[in-house]
């Protein structure tokens, strides 16, 4: 039986830095794989984040998620989120079949990691207009495509936190 230390150390594996990025594309476009690119908070998973990860990597063959860091939790959601860090947050969705790399950014938005990855299919969620998704008009200039998920009804990170205050 495993023990945590050992799931840690493999999960972290495929937790991705900026600097190991180019390499991992390399790899993965002479492979010919096809990458689709998610980003999130994933602050506390519920069944609607695995339901959305499933679908968005039904897209393609391997799924990279941009995953907000803590300071940048805090700008956009305040000072008292994220719940769980940001390596627990990263380890937790690593443990899903859906989710191949995850890849923290410092940045309020996405735009400048989309642009290093240049995925073939960037996904949201549906309560987002595709000419409204950051990062959607580089994926679309350079033959990509942008698609949005539906989402679970009554399923969401802030309905979560409302029901256990």
């Amino acid at each position: 039986m495993a023990t945590l230390s050992k799931i840690d150390l493999t999960m972290k594996k495929n937790i991705i830095k900026n600097s190991e990025l180019p390499n991992l594309l390399k790899k993965l476009k002479r492979k010919k794989q096809k990458i689709v690119f998610t980003n999130g908070v994933f602050d506390i998973l519920h069944r609607g984040h695995v339901e959305y990860l499933a679908k968005a990597k039904s897209f393609g063959d391997v799924l990279i998620l941009g995953l907000n860091s803590d300071a940048s939790v805090r700008r956009l959601k305040g000072k008292n989120r994220p719940i769980n860090k940001q390596l627990d947050r990263a380890i937790v969705l690593l443990a899903l079949e859906s989710v191949d790399y995850v890849i923290l950014f410092p940045q309020d938005t996405p735009q400048k990691l989309i642009e290093s990855v240049s995925p073939h299919v960037l996904v949201k969620g549906a309560d987002y207009k595709i000419a409204d998704i950051v990062g959607g008009e580089f994926v679309l200039s350079n033959g990509g495509q942008v698609k949005t998920v539906k989402l679970t009804k009554g399923r969401s990170t802030t309905n979560t936190i409302s029901k256990i205050n």
